[in-house]
């Protein structure tokens, strides 16, 4: 799908909605449909506007206080919304639909620094400068459910049906019972322009894991971002619920967004030495920048409360900062040989925003190379039982803390982009520290 095409599909009625979006902080895609005409006559050429409340609300859409990119006191007003034209793609799950993102633009036309497609392409920029190609993909994990959302919604979430009734990694027979969904996921996003590459069962009770085929760090968030949404509309469609939340209960693994990543030169893998058949002089400063900067900029990989209770031991989740060569109880795993040879970052979890991920991946790497850091020995054993390794951030409120005190973070995304989102990542806790919640109904209604 090109403008070209999709001129042609709106003139013959094969496509007569325009999904017109942006991806807001926490990675969901805000915006509105507009007529096909419309959307040609007036959408692509000009935009349209949004409140700019939209990047500081909360998961329940309340405007948050606090914010100085948009408050109450400046009287929320309209942000414009640029169609990225590059992204148009048809939507086949929906009834004569295609999907066009935007970029995030003040009034006067600067760019809202704070946007995460903004952030994420200041990053790519950046790095365009040093003549490198970063070449990046997620793999994202996921429960299905034989409950629709409104079921769930119900029962508070609890005593879900999930497709399995037993742990399914790797086998071929139970999820062929979730084929048919599976198999309209997989050939309906290629269709939508997201190349799925493959399809598995996960470790977890009614746990799937589904990898994308690689590409630049905008492309590839843009068709993450896309494929969550979508995935969730054609489960709905099928009577079945999916989350992605990083830790759905203690008694199951998390789901993670591991990212791959490797940086290329004229279409070689600078990451590989092939004369000595090993990772490059590049590649280890670019993984000791991640092994020294990932946990100060931990909230961009886990910014949720959720996001830090999947960090647990023997949870397949890491919980060090380690790397080695495909050993998956470290930060960073290590794979692959020539062409294919990449740094697996371990540490994001299935709710994370991929525009921020992919950012402070980036940024952590670049500052690695400029400092010409060495990510040092490879880790040997078990590094969930070492006490001699960092560990991640424990918590939100960590996590936070660490990213006010950094000072890559703020010569990198600016110190007007740090606030935004350290207060963000404060407001959401504050939230659960206000919350009351059934552990604490359980363990002190009577017996207190």
């Amino acid at each position: 799908m090109n403008f070209k095409t999709l001129k042609a599909k709106i003139k013959s009625g094969e496509i007569d909605t325009i999904v017109v979006v942006f991806p807001d902080v926490m990675g969901r895609l805000i915006g509105k449909r507009f007529t096909g005409q419309f959307f040609l006559d007036s959408v692509a050429g000009h935009g349209t506007h949004s409140c700019n409340y939209l990047l500081t609300v909360n998961m329940e859409m309340e405007p948050m206080a606090g914010f100085k990119l948009a408050n109450w006191e400046k009287g929320f007003g309209d942000f414009q919304m640029r169609p990225d034209i590059s992204t148009i793609r048809a939507l086949p799950w929906q009834t004569a639909a295609a999907m066009v993102i935007c970029d995030y633009h003040h009034d006067d036309g600067k760019v809202v620094d704070e946007a995460p497609r903004s952030l994420l392409r200041a990053q790519v920029d950046v790095l365009a400068k040093t003549k490198l190609i970063c070449n990046i993909a997620s793999e994202l994990e996921f429960f299905l459910f034989h409950n629709t959302y409104h079921e769930a919604s119900k029962s508070s979430y609890r005593d879900l049906t999930p497709s399995s009734d037993y742990r399914i990694d790797y086998h071929t027979m139970q999820p062929t019972r979730d084929e048919p969904l599976m198999r309209s996921i997989r050939n309906m996003m290629g269709a939508a322009r997201v190349p799925v590459e493959s399809s598995k069962g996960e470790w977890g009770k009614g746990q799937h894991e589904i990898n994308f085929i690689y590409d630049q760090p905008l492309p590839m968030a843009d068709l993450h971002v896309v494929f969550k949404q979508g995935i969730k509309e054609i489960a709905d469609q099928h009577g079945k619920a999916i989350t992605f939340m990083p830790k759905l209960s203690e008694t199951e693994v998390g789901s993670s967004c591991h990212i791959h990543v490797s940086l290329s030169k004229d279409g070689q893998n600078l990451f590989w030495d092939h004369k000595r058949r090993t990772g490059s002089k590049l590649f280890r400063q670019f993984l000791g920048g991640l092994m020294k900067y990932s946990p100060e900029l931990c909230y961009f990989f886990a910014p949720t409360i959720n996001a830090y209770k999947r960090y647990q031991s023997a949870s397949w989740a890491p919980t060090k900062m380690a790397w080695a060569h495909d050993n998956r109880t470290v930060g960073f795993r290590v794979v692959g040989q020539g062409d294919s040879f990449r740094i697996e970052n371990r540490m994001p979890g299935a709710d994370a925003n991929p525009y921020l991920a992919f950012a402070a991946t980036i940024a952590a790497g670049m500052a690695g190379v400029e400092e010409q850091l060495d990510c040092g020995e490879r880790y040997e054993g078990n590094a969930y039982v070492d006490p001699q390794l960092d560990s991640l951030p424990r918590t939100l409120r960590d996590a936070a803390n660490l990213l006010n005190g950094s000072k890559l973070a703020r010569r990198a995304l600016g110190d007007h982009v740090v606030d935004f989102y350290v207060h963000t990542a404060r407001l959401e806790v504050q939230a659960f520290d206000d919350a009351v919640t059934d552990w604490e109904r359980v363990r002190y209604f009577e017996r207190i």
